[in-house]
């Protein structure tokens, strides 16, 4: 199994970028999430989703980042607007085979490589 990250890049503060994750290898991934990661900062859940489309946010994103998947499509997504400068982070993807509605990070089994968004100010 295998997940591909894409989408990130370099924007200004008050722009938007939409990260796309694309799974291979498989068809039943149950939960899925994007985290963040910046060096120096632990590892944060920015939003997660169910199989069935139930979403969480963490409260540095609400109202600003919204988490979507097709599940025909294999595919998470992650739409966020009205960047800031403290977004700037190394964004990853997850999924588990087996958790619809992971807790923490241990509960994915499946991440993506990568994708780094720049928010200048």
């Amino acid at each position: 199994v295998q997940l591909q990250a894409s989408g990130g890049g370099l924007v200004q503060a008050g722009g938007s970028l939409r990260l796309s994750c694309r799974a291979s290898g498989t068809t039943s991934i149950q939960g899925m999430a994007w985290y963040r990661h910046t060096p120096g900062k632990q590892r944060e859940r920015v939003a997660a989703i169910t199989r069935g489309g139930n979403t969480i946010y963490a409260d540095s994103v609400k109202g600003r980042f919204t988490i979507s998947r097709d599940n025909a499509k294999n595919t998470l997504y992650l739409q966020m607007d009205n960047l800031k400068p403290e977004d700037t982070s190394v964004y990853y993807c997850s999924g588990s085979s087996w958790s619809t509605s992971p807790r923490d990070a241990l509960e994915y089994d499946y991440w993506g490589q990568g994708t780094q968004v720049t928010v200048s100010s």
